[in-house]
């Protein structure tokens, strides 16, 4: 049996300030919280283990003043009812309604003098016998009564915690009824006794407690409402994440016009007529739900339901049952785990069918609507190996797309179904963040507003206005006419303070100006034009790491797609910005794989900028859905160690539909040489199931091949517009990959041997670190960290790995032909630059600065190879991190005067705006023929005021002797425009050129020299 104890308030106690009650009923103890006050009210409820009726119940109130002492920890004894076990028992229904109990007054101690007041208990006693005891209605309870308790000698009860071991931890829900519906009734009672608002309080606050046991009273149903149990599951999950989708792949995937919980309560509710009407239209029978129940531990909503599945030609109607498991409900997120059993199947003890349910809260609509996402996913479990695995998936696959085919179509007849466009409210997120963007005139009050700038604006208008009161005097000590000095030093140090405040509001300003002014050319670009458009708002970051010593940064973000850059705006003083800004990238025949993501801290304009943090978005692990709304957290030293992450919303779409994808394989087919049809919707469809990607990836091509490894596992190698995928099934041992065109850094073809069993062998090497989903599949890591494919046994060989080289040429646009686009460009936009290289040429010797200067023990000739566009150049341009580096061939414009073109980017850590540059090479003789002089001209642009100057430098190189040469480069800045920074700007190009000129000649030694060892070793 267990003893209910409601300890509910006491009156008129002789105490000071708080005092709590002991219950003890044989070697089980606990106690209630501290109240203050002489009235308190404590509303908590206890269950003890009965093991004989002639137990006692003895409720011990104790005194909580400060000083009672250092050993008397417990306090002071107030008073103690000792109430006996059987005189419950005694009561109708083995209850005692809530009754006043007059408290004696101890014969020694403390309060041996004073009234002792009285307390409210109500008392259950119930064990197996008592079942009918619960349904006992409210009006059926006595109303409050009141009996007199003689104090008996007991020695003083040690004060035990709720969690001490000793305490009774078991709960029967019958007794928690009873005792539930009594504080109902006194709820009810005190009410209409007109009793304080602080009891009132007190009552709702303490009955929450006990309604939330009793609803979760674990191995029994659920009391309460449905809605009140996803209530309660929500306080209980907390911040649980949202699982996983099973690996059986997605059933369904839709975005409705509803809230997540109505959705949630929808389908799983009991009696669920949308759950009647599907089973009715699957011919289901016999369908029995079982009511919700708490178990596990922690305790989840769990449920039994049972059904007679329809018979079909291969199998007779059987019986099965599914267990309904709540993983997560939280926040609008829900997710149901359901285990189908069903073992009258053929081989149906072998396996489980699990079907994932995810609920989640879509994106509010323009028309301020809610909208809800719901993705089932299914797997299977075996608990058993089985040669028929294959057949038992295959046949559950197909059974679970026409069912949920069908459970899809029935839920669109409750809710609208909202498609892409209109589920991720495109239109309406980047308005909403228009509207939320801060004006010039916002942030500059922000960032002034300080007690810095007030002060110094306070100080300065005061000094004007002495200065204009004051009347001219006489000079004295060592002033002279026109030159006034302090008199004091109190007015030197004014002056000083004044100077410092000045100084500092000055450097705020320029500041300012500076991180305004600072937008990339590509800031606010609208992309023009038909195909794919990326289109990314960049709402905001929280947690940037500080650094500098005010302990704030000054945030920017660039954002790469598709080799094309895009740069936010400068957020100032601030480590969580807020941007809301929309940044757009140029349409593209080529869907976009990957964005790279970096925040930079903002120094000035010609300042090299520190590295908040990076990280690389892969559009194919995502949804559209979910790339509408993404927090990505970021990478790096001090990103990590502060969780820095950025808030985006990206969305990429087709401007022109299928023409965009017909346009592309028409590009890829002059690559190949072959004419490349477009799939079926229905292979596209497949192939995207099979490797889980986004609606708009399609297929180009696939070959049966072989993956060597330890040993050859013959399948599938997929060809698609951004990734080669391979699929292999080996008697239901799956092995699946992917990796992209852009993660490649190489393929090569072997020759056949004997390792290949006489078949060429298709090599692909991926960039360092690229692939790390796809390792399984490699043959080797080589100690660089590139990943090593080895495939063979194409059919036929040479126009498969021929179309393979081809797509990824074409994805990745190898520099001959960036160099074929280039040329073209060039010859347009070098007319435009005629003018200002030919002044730029002009420029007097005098007005040229000498900013590097070397010997370099290398031949004359060996070096003038830094200038031939060949190998030594293009390796030694890319280590000084010039990306996509072109340059036209050597054309002669007079008798030994040749000139060229060059073009190339600098990555963001030789300049933090990535800047593209276009030069102008000529090169002529020395006088004595013992060396050249090459004339470059560059225009710099994607960088603040590029459009104001032009760079010239001038290399002098003359040979020495046959192994040694002298380096001379000169730079001089032709000005186009007016500019308030000239100094400035010229200061930083001198200091940055001289630094890269450094650079890149050390590494043509460097070359040179290995060039020259390598070949030496060769003919010795």
């Amino acid at each position: 049996m267990r003893l209910y104890v409601y300890v509910l308030e006491a009156k008129d106690l002789p105490v000071k300030s708080s005092s709590y009650v002991k219950l003890q009923v044989g070697k089980f103890k606990s106690k209630t919280i501290v109240r203050n006050g002489s009235d308190p009210v404590w509303n908590e409820e206890f269950v003890f283990r009965v093991h004989d009726v002639g137990d006692e119940l003895i409720v011990s109130i104790y005194d909580n003043d400060d000083d009672s002492g250092l050993f008397n920890v417990s306090g002071y004894l107030v008073s103690r009812v000792r109430i006996p076990v059987w005189t419950v028992g005694g009561e109708e229904n083995q209850c005692l309604p809530p009754t006043w109990f007059a408290l004696p007054k101890p014969k020694t101690g403390k309060y041996s003098k004073r009234n002792s007041g009285k307390i409210l208990l109500t008392l259950s006693l119930h064990g197996r016998r008592d079942a009918a005891a619960i349904d006992q209605p409210l009006s059926a309870l006595p109303s409050i009564r009141t009996c007199d308790s003689k104090l008996q000698k007991s020695p003083d009860l040690v004060s035990v915690n709720n969690s001490s071991p000793k305490t009774s931890s078991g709960k029967i829900p019958q007794g928690k009824k009873v005792v539930k519906a009594v504080a109902n009734r006194l709820e009810k009672l005190l009410r209409k006794s007109g009793e304080t608002s602080r009891s009132d309080e007190s009552s709702d606050l303490s009955v929450s407690p006990s309604e939330y046991e009793n609803c979760m009273e674990v191995g029994s149903p659920s009391s309460c409402s449905f809605e009140d149990a996803m209530d309660m599951m929500q306080s209980r999950d907390g911040e649980q994440e949202m699982p996983e989708n099973l690996q059986g792949g997605v059933l369904l995937d839709q975005i409705y016009v509803v809230n997540s919980k109505d959705l949630n309560i929808f389908l799983f509710t009991p009696d669920s007529q949308f759950r009647r009407d599907f089973a009715g239209m699957q011919g289901i029978n016999d369908m029995q739900e079982g009511p919700w129940m708490w178990k596990g531990d922690p305790p989840s909503l769990t449920r039994v339901v049972t059904y007679t599945k329809p018979a079909t030609k291969l199998i007779k109607a059987v019986k099965a049952a599914e267990e309904q498991t709540y993983l997560k409900a939280d926040n609008g997120e829900f997710a149901v785990l359901v285990s189908v059993d069903a073992p009258d199947v053929p081989y149906g003890n072998t396996f489980r069918v699990e079907l994932l349910y995810k609920i989640m809260s879509g994106l509010e609509l323009s028309s301020g609507e809610e909208s809800s996402r719901l993705v089932i996913s299914w797997g299977i479990n075996f608990s058993q190996s089985t040669m028929m695995r294959g057949m038992i998936e295959g046949g559950a696959r197909q059974g679970l797309k026409e069912s949920f085919d069908l459970f899809g179509s029935l839920l669109a007849q409750s809710f609208k179904v909202l498609d892409t466009a209109d589920s991720m409210g495109k239109n309406h997120v980047l308005a909403a963040l228009q509207r939320e963007h801060q004006s010039d005139w916002e942030l500059a009050t922000e960032y002034f507003g300080n007690l810095t700038v007030v002060s110094a604006v306070f100080l300065a208008f005061y000094v004007i206005a002495h200065v204009l009161l004051c009347k001219p005097h006489e000079p004295q000590g060592l002033e002279i006419n026109g030159l006034h000095l302090p008199d004091s030093f109190g007015q030197l140090i004014t002056c000083g303070i004044l100077v410092l405040l000045l100084e500092h509001v000055y450097n705020m300003a320029l500041h300012f100006i500076q991180a305004r002014l600072y937008m990339g050319s590509d800031h606010g670009i609208k992309s023009q034009g038909d195909g794919w458009v990326v289109t990314v708002a960049l709402v905001e970051a929280v947690n940037l790491p500080p650094l500098d010593t005010r302990g704030f940064s000054d945030p920017f973000v660039v954002l790469m797609c598709n080799g094309k850059t895009r740069t936010s705006s400068v957020q100032l003083q601030t480590c969580d910005p807020q941007w809301n800004e929309i940044l757009e990238f140029d349409t593209s025949e080529e869907l976009p794989s990957v964005l790279d993501v970096e925040v930079f801290d903002f120094d000035g304009p010609f300042d090299q900028a520190a590295s908040l943090g990076h990280a690389e978005i892969n559009f194919l692990k995502h949804t559209a859905a979910e790339l509408a709304d993404l927090w990505v957290p970021l990478q790096g030293k001090h990103a990590v160690s502060t969780q820095a992450k950025v808030h985006l919303r990206i969305f990429v779409e087709n401007k022109n539909g299928v023409e965009t994808i017909k346009d592309y394989l028409t590009k890829v087919e002059k690559e190949v040489g072959k004419k490349l049809n477009l799939r079926s919707p229905h292979k596209n469809s497949a192939f995207q199931k099979l490797f889980g990607l986004p609606p708009e990836e399609f297929l180009i091509k696939d070959y049966s091949c072989s993956l060597r490894r330890k040993l050859p596992l013959q399948g599938r190698l997929f060809l698609s517009a951004r990734i080669v995928g391979f699929y292999a099934n080996f008697f239901g041992h799956k092995t699946k990959f992917f990796f992209l065109w852009e993660d490649i850094e190489d393929i090569d073809v072997h020759s056949p041997s004997l390792a290949s069993v006489g078949s060429p062998t298709l090599v692909i090497v991926l960039r360092k670190g690229k692939g790390v989903d796809a390792s399984h599949g490699a043959k080797t890591m080589d100690e660089d960290g590139r990943l090593w494919f080895y495939f063979q046994s194409f059919i036929p060989f040479d126009v498969a790995s021929r179309t393979i080289i081809a797509l990824w040429r074409a994805r990745t646009l190898s520099p001959e032909k960036k160099a074929l686009i280039t040329e073209e460009q060039l010859d347009q936009e070098n007319q435009l630059l005629l003018h200002d290289i030919g002044s730029s040429l002009l420029i007097d010797d005098a007005n040229m600065l000498k900013i590097y200067s070397t010997n370099l023990s290398v031949d004359i000739n060996s070096l003038m190879k830094m200038f031939e566009g060949e190998h030594l150049e293009r390796k030694v341009m890319a280590k000084s991190g010039c990306l996509g580096f072109i340059t036209t061939q050597w054309e002669e414009l007079k008798p030994y005067v040749c000139e060229r073109q060059l073009s190339y980017k600098f990555n963001h850590n030789v300049s933090i705006f990535g800047g593209e540059v276009k030069s102008t090479q000529r090169k002529s003789p020395l006088e004595d023929e013992q060396g050249w002089v090459v004339d470059e001209v560059m225009a710099l642009q994607d960088i603040p005021f590029s459009d104001h100057f032009r760079v010239h430098l001038r290399y002098h190189l003359q040979s020495l002797t046959s192994e040694a040469c002298r380096c001379d480069v000169y730079l001089g800045i032709l000005w186009l425009k007016d500019c308030k920074f000239q100094q400035r700007i010229t200061k930083n190009i001198n200091k940055k050129f001289a630094h890269r000129l450094k650079n890149i000649f050390e590494l043509a030694k460097k070359e040179i020299l290995l060039e020259n060892d390598s070949s030496f070793q060769q003919c010795h």
